[in-house]
């Protein structure tokens, strides 16, 4: 068993295509209407058949809730890894991406967190 596809939960699907495209250079994989909505996942641009991020439309009374409690208790809704941290910061942060802090080393990684757009935090990681 192996993990396929996880999901971020999203208040704009079309904000968050351009978020996680533009600033984080993902590579949309699958954009399939249904309904309303659509099955919106992006992929890392260097292994495309790698674990998929659905960007999944915020269509669920609770999900509001619990997305914006995780939010403001400043807890991150996934964390992607990052070759190198300080360079991804500074790359991100001249896109305008917005920090909650500057790295921080953490035993054997090096953390930071920044705001999706979208209603989340992300936290990235360099793993030492």
């Amino acid at each position: 068993m192996k993990i396929i596809v996880t999901s971020v939960m999203v208040d704009d699907q079309e904000k968050a295509r351009a978020f996680y495209t533009e600033k984080l250079g993902f590579k949309v994989k699958s954009d399939v209407p249904v309904g309303e909505y659509k099955w919106l996942t992006v992929v890392s641009p260097e292994d495309e058949h790698s674990v998929e991020l659905l960007l999944e439309p915020m269509a669920f009374g609770p999900a509001k809730v619990y997305q914006k409690q995780l939010f403001d208790a400043n807890i991150p809704a996934t964390m992607f890894g990052v070759d190198n941290i300080q360079e991804t910061y500074e790359k991100l942060m001249e896109l305008g991406v917005k920090f909650k802090g500057e790295p921080k080393k953490m035993g054997d990684v090096t953390i930071a967190v920044f705001e999706d757009t979208c209603g989340n935090l992300i936290q990235i990681a360099e793993q030492h």
